[in-house]
C-alpha cells in the first residue's frame, strides 16, 4: 500500500487545520469568551474529514480507511485553548503555539505585554 498521497495530507492537514482552528477560537473567545472555541473547530472539521476519507477514499477508490486518519487536529486544538485559557493573551497564544514551548504565563504577564505594546504604538504614532 502507498502512504504517499498526491494531497501531501501529512503537511496540508495540520497547517490549515490549526489555522482554521485559530480563527474559530478568536471569534468565540472575542464574542463570548469561551475558550474551546478550537476545540469545537476540530471536531466539526474532524466529523467533516471522517465523511470525506470515508466516501471518497473507501467509497469510490477502496484506499485503506487506516492510513487516512484525520486526528491529527485535535492535539494542536486542545493547545490552542488550554494555552488561551491560562494566558488570556492572544500574544502570548501565538508566540507558544509557534515556538511549541510550555505555557507556564499568568493573565497578568499578558497585561504587562499588552501594556507595552500599547506603549510601544503610542511612541510610534
Amino acid at each position: 500500500v502507498d502512504w504517499k498521497d498526491r494531497r501531501m495530507w501529512p503537511t496540508v492537514v495540520p497547517i490549515l487545520g490549526v489555522t482554521f482552528c485559530a480563527a474559530a477560537q478568536a471569534f468565540w473567545w472575542v464574542n463570548f469568551r469561551l475558550p474551546f472555541g478550537a476545540v469545537f473547530a476540530a471536531l466539526g472539521l474532524l466529523i467533516g474529514e471522517w465523511i470525506n476519507r470515508y466516501v471518497n477514499f473507501w467509497g469510490w477508490t477502496y484506499f485503506p480507511i487506516s492510513l487516512v486518519f484525520p486526528s491529527a487536529l485535535i492535539v494542536p486544538a486542545i493547545w490552542l485553548d488550554v494555552i488561551l485559557l491560562l494566558s488570556g493573551s492572544y500574544v502570548i497564544r501565538r508566540l507558544l503555539v509557534r515556538s511549541a514551548g510550555v505555557c507556564c504565563s499568568t493573565r497578568t504577564t499578558g497585561r504587562r505585554l499588552r501594556r507595552s505594546i500599547r506603549r510601544r504604538s503610542s511612541m510610534v504614532s
